[in-house]
Order: C-alpha cells, then structure tokens, then sequence
C-alpha cells in the first residue's frame, strides 16, 4: 500500500490574490462561488483580523486548492445552530483544473479536519449545495456524513455534513 499524500496549508496572502482569482473565475468554481472580484474582497476583509483561516492547499510545492474554516457560530448560520459551540465551518474549492477528478479534494479535506480535531475544535462541519452532486460526493469520501438538507442563512437549502472520521473511504 502506498503511502498518502501529505498536503501543506501555507495561509493566504495577499500575493496569492491573482491565483485565487484566476481560480474563482474557472467555470467548475464559478458555478458555486460568487464573483472573483467579490470573493476576494471578502477573503480582504478577514485576511488580517478576521476568523477566518484561510489556506491554499497545495502537494509537493504546488498549490491548486483553497480551504478555509472558521467558528461556525460566528455569524448567524441557523443550519450549524445544533452544533456545540468550538464548532470549525469549511469551505473549499479545487482550484486548478487540471487537478480535478483525481481524489485530492477528499484527501486534503480528511487531513485538514483531522488537523483541526486535533486542535481543538469540537466539530468540523461543511454545507454544499445539494445540486453540487460532485462536492457532496467529495466531501463524503473525505469522511462528512450528511446530517440534512437546512435553509442557509440566505434561505437556500444545504447539505449539512459533519466529518465523521470512522466514515472516511481513505
């Protein structure tokens, strides 16, 4: 058996901001995440003081995702209100195509919700679209067990799914 890939989570800055907005302007991100110039305006908003971490994902130098988490409880998101506070929310896309369909996206997830487990956090949860069947299948392997569909806090239905580690394919 060989061994896994180990990713690094290097923390954005802002000399990352033309990757992640090429990256956001890619078809297969665009169809889920709002506008580039949006996106990181927001990714600015938080990038010094804010409570979001936010990390490219990156295996053998190369960086071709983007992973962020952040406590589920700070803003009102009444589909993570169940969760015990110490609650960490994710949110990821795979960046670069040409490294999609290749089970990254599973594995960097599995290991960046062990790494914040074993920080700390009490739960690490994610909320795709339920029409994103891709994601959904992604995070599934990565070991988020679905817990129900629940409105956002826009009123859009999510998939509420928690890491389960006894429920990863990897």
């Amino acid at each position: 058996m060989s061994q896994p890939e180990i990713y690094s989570f290097p923390r954005v800055t802002r000399a990352d901001y033309p990757l992640l907005r090429g990256w956001l302007a890619q078809p297969h991100v665009r169809a889920w995440w709002g506008d580039p110039d949006e996106e990181i305006a927001l990714i600015e908003e938080d990038i010094d003081t804010g409570p979001t971490d936010m990390r490219l994902v990156a295996l053998g130098g190369h960086p071709f995702a983007y992973v962020q988490d952040y406590p589920a409880h700070h803003w009102p998101m009444p589909h993570y209100a169940d969760f015990p506070q110490g609650t960490r929310a994710v949110d990821t896309f795979l960046g670069d195509p040409a490294w999609l369909g290749r089970g990254h996206a599973p594995r960097y997830l599995r290991q960046r919700a062990v790494a914040l487990l074993a920080a700390g956090a009490t739960a690490v949860v994610i909320d795709p679209s339920p029409d994103n069947e891709r994601a959904v299948r992604a995070y599934r392997r990565a070991g988020f067990v679905p817990r129900g569909i629940a409105p956002c806090e826009d009123g859009d239905p999510v998939v509420v799914m928690e890491y389960d580690p006894a429920s990863s394919s990897w």
